[in-house]
C-alpha cells in the first residue's frame, strides 16, 4: 500500500516544509491541492503560476523523497468555470482549463487529476441531472486529447449530499466514467463520501474495482483515518482483496488538533491496519 497526503492540509506552510515534514512521518507521495501554489489569490487561475514555480516544486518534493502523484481540488476558487453548465461558452472554458491543469500535473510528475470541486459542479437552476451529465461528459471529452498526450487520468470523485447535489455514489461515478469512455478517465473512492451510501464501503470498493485508479482515506468526522469510527480493516482488505495497486492519500477537512498530528496519527494507523 502506497500512502499519500493532500498537502492543503498544512495551509499556507511553505511546500519545503510541508514536504519535508510529511516524508519524515512516512509519507511517500504528496497530492497537491493548484490553488496552494498562490495562497490567497481569488479567484485562482492556474496560468497564472509560472512554469518554473512547477519545476521547482517538483524538485522540492523529490528531494524530500516524495513523489507529485497529482492534483486534486481541480476547480476550486476559480471563477467562471463549472463542470455542468448550460453555458456552451463555460463549459469550452472548464474544458480548456482543465486541459492546462493536465500539463501542470504531467510538469509535476503527476499522474492522477480528482475531480471533485463540487460547487462547480452541482446542478443549476434548470439543469437537470441528464442535462448535467451530458454537460460533464462534453467537458471531459474535450479534455481527454490533453490527459491522453500528457499520460494523466482524471479520477471522477462521487461525493456525498453533505458536499451537493451530483454524482452522489459510486455508480453515478461509473456511469459517469463509462459515457466518457476512455481509459484516460476513471473513479475515485473517498471514504467520507462512501460513509453516506448506506452500503458496506468494502462492497463499493469491490463492485468498483474495474473502474478504480486512486483512493482517499478520512472519516465523516473530517478528520483523518483512525481518527473517527469508522474501521479501516475491512477497507484495506477490500483494497487488497482488489489488487489496488494506486495511492491511499489522506485528505482531511478539519485541521486540529493540528496538521502535524493529523498526518502522524493518520499514517501510523494506516500502517498498522495494513500490517494487520
Amino acid at each position: 500500500m502506497k500512502f499519500a497526503i493532500c498537502n492543503e492540509t498544512f495551509g499556507e506552510r511553505s511546500f519545503a516544509d510541508t514536504f519535508s515534514t510529511i516524508g519524515k512521518l512516512g509519507y511517500t507521495g504528496v497530492e497537491i491541492a493548484p490553488f496552494t501554489f498562490m495562497p490567497g489569490a481569488e479567484p485562482f487561475d492556474v496560468r497564472r503560476v509560472p512554469a518554473e514555480r512547477i519545476v521547482e516544486t517538483r524538485t522540492m518534493a523529490e528531494d524530500a523523497g516524495l513523489e507529485i502523484i497529482g492534483l486534486h481540488w481541480l476547480l476550486a476558487k476559480t471563477e467562471g468555470l463549472y463542470l455542468t453548465s448550460s453555458d456552451p461558452t463555460v463549459r469550452r472554458r472548464t474544458a480548456e482549463y482543465l486541459r492546462t491543469l493536465a500539463k501542470v500535473c504531467a510538469g509535476l510528475g503527476g499522474k492522477i487529476m480528482v475531480l471533485g470541486s463540487p460547487k462547480q459542479r452541482n446542478l443549476l437552476p434548470g439543469v437537470s441531472h441528464d442535462d448535467a451529465e451530458a454537460y460533464a461528459v462534453e467537458v471531459l471529452h474535450a479534455a481527454i486529447p490533453a490527459c491522453t498526450h500528457h499520460d494523466v487520468t482524471i479520477a471522477v470523485e462521487p461525493l456525498g449530499p453533505a458536499e451537493g447535489d451530483f454524482l452522489l455514489t459510486a455508480k453515478a461515478g461509473i456511469r459517469l466514467v463509462e459515457m466518457v469512455d476512455s481509459p484516460h478517465c476513471k473513479l475515485h473512492l473517498d471514504v467520507k463520501a462512501m460513509s453516506s451510501e448506506g452500503r458496506p464501503i468494502a462492497d463499493i470498493i469491490h463492485d468498483s474495482a474495474p473502474w478504480l485508479v486512486h483512493f482517499h482515506a478520512n472519516d465523516p468526522n473530517l478528520l483523518g483515518p483512525g481518527m473517527g469510527d469508522v474501521d479501516f480493516r475491512p477497507i484495506f482488505a477490500a483494497l487488497k482483496e482488489i489488487n489496488y495497486a494506486g495511492w491511499v492519500s489522506v485528505e482531511v477537512f478539519k485541521y486540529e488538533p493540528s496538521p502535524d498530528e493529523i498526518a502522524r496519527r493518520s499514517i501510523e494507523y494506516m500502517k498498522r491496519v495494513n500490517s494487520a
